[in-house]
């Protein structure tokens, strides 16, 4: 039986949800990272990084690549870091937005203050 699009969706969306595995998609965006630059730029233990590895090799978003001693790994396309550059996006909308609240909301204490304290 062939599961649903929206629910392959959603188990795509699920695989990404989590900090370190954004942060190493992120770093692979401009090519291939050796794991140990990947250690030093993210900062976690070094077997919470392999397993976030193996989560996204998995899924079959990256690919690692092996020269002598030393794992790169890569993005496996360039459609995950559109994805990547699509959220920075929306966010910075969804941010701006908020953003624009807080100023009214500040500007509606201000006035409130002032109405408050002329009585």
């Amino acid at each position: 039986m062939q599961v649903p699009l929206y629910q392959a969706k959603a188990e795509f969306f699920r695989m990404l949800g989590h900090p370190v595995r954004i942060r190493v998609l992120e770093l692979l965006q401009n090519g291939p990272v050796p794991v140990r630059d990947l250690l030093n730029e993210i900062e976690v233990e070094p077997s919470n990084l392999s397993q976030q590895l193996a989560v996204l090799r998995r899924s079959g978003i990256v690919v690692s690549i092996r020269d002598g001693a030393t794992v790169s790994y890569a993005l496996a396309g360039g459609d995950v870091a559109e994805l990547l550059r699509a959220a920075r996006r929306i966010l910075t909308e969804l941010l701006s937005g908020q953003n624009e609240l807080l100023a009214e909301l500040q500007h509606a204490d201000a006035n409130a203050e002032t109405s408050s304290s002329t009585r």
